[in-house]
This record gives C-alpha cells, structure tokens and sequence, in this order.
C-alpha cells in the first residue's frame, strides 16, 4: 500500500518491486530493481527516505525517518526480516541481518555488517567494512563493539549518547519522563489521521 503523509507521496522506480502487503508512507524514494517483501514498513515521518539501486528490504522490516535524522540507504544493500533501521545513514553494499536495530544518527560504512539481533546505537559511527557480530552492540563515534553481557559498559557509553534528549527533546531526569515523552510522541505521530492511500 502506498500512503501520502504530509502531502508527499512515495516515488517508487518502475524496475522496483512493492509486495502488496507492505506499506510506504511519505517522503519516500525507491531506486531502480529493489525488492520490497511483504510485510515491511517504510515510514518517512517528516523526513525524507532514499533507498538506493538493488536494495532489498525483507519480511517485516521497519524503515523509519524523521525531521531531524532523514533515512538514507546505499545502493546494493540487504535489509533482513525484523530488522529496523531509524534515521541513519547506510553506504553501499552493506548487509543488515534479521533482527538487528539500528538507531537515530548512525553512520554505516561501506560494505559493513550488521549480524543477526546486533545493534548499532544512536549516533553510532561504524567506519567502512566493519562486523556487528551476532547479537552484539555498537556504541559511540567511533564505535566500541560489547558483547550483550556489558550491560553496565553499554550504559556508560549509550547514557552518553542522550537518547530522550536527542530524539525527544526531553531531559532524562525529568520526573514524568515516560508521561512527557508519550504524550509528546503521540501528538506528532497523529499527524497520521489525514494520511490517504496512493495506490
């Protein structure tokens, strides 16, 4: 399904394929031979999306953008099922495996992996060809790898990172964080009531 959102439609090349069961929303520019699987979610909120040449987006993958972190894919990439991207920057020839997240601000380098259930956090930089083994977290410029066992290591670096403040505008200490931030992100998110389908 292809959706207009804020008055922008998608843009999708004739040589792309759109399984009909996933849905494109917005600001949305798909190159020439991508594949589109069923179930994927490609969301531009208030910023814009570009999905290179020959780039396949999985079963149920989430692609989203927004005002401050536009999403940006290379040319040649692999986005795997489950897997979530959010406003980063992907070079080419980089492989996403099912499950991972990657979060606002990130940087991928070329020819980079991002392995199965692996994260790359906020304004992470991975330098070209790069490995996110399975399941582990990539944190900070430039990027410390941890195992998912670091929890405290993680936390040292990511707290640094500021993700409220960064994605939300909001100060992590604020006493009703959780009341102020959904509060806030509902109202943005319904800006979806007078979205329409395309096509």
């Amino acid at each position: 399904m292809l959706v207009e959102h804020l008055g922008q439609s998608p843009r999708i090349h004739p040589d792309a394929v759109v399984a009909p069961g996933a849905v494109i929303s917005g600001d949305v520019t798909i190159g020439a031979d991508c594949q589109v699987l069923h179930g994927a979610v490609i969301s531009a909120e208030g910023g814009p999306i570009v999905l290179g040449e020959h780039v396949i987006v999985m079963e149920n993958a989430v692609l989203r953008a927004s005002s401050s972190d536009p999403l940006r894919i290379g040319d040649h990439c692999l986005v795997g099922p489950l897997a979530s991207i959010s406003g980063a920057r992907i070079g080419d020839e980089v492989f996403i495996a099912t499950g991972a997240r990657i979060f606002n601000g990130a940087v991928i380098g070329d020819r980079s992996e991002v392995r199965i259930n692996a994260v790359v956090h906020l304004r992470t930089e991975l330098p070209p060809e790069s490995v996110v083994p399975i399941g582990w977290v990539a944190v900070g410029s430039p990027a410390e790898m941890f195992s998912p066992d670091k929890h405290e290591e993680i936390w040292s670096r990511q707290v640094q990172l500021d993700f409220p403040g960064y994605v939300f505008g909001l100060d992590r200490d604020t006493p009703d964080l959780m009341v102020q931030l959904t509060e806030r992100y509902a109202r943005h998110l319904s800006r979806h009531a007078d979205d329409h389908p395309v096509g």
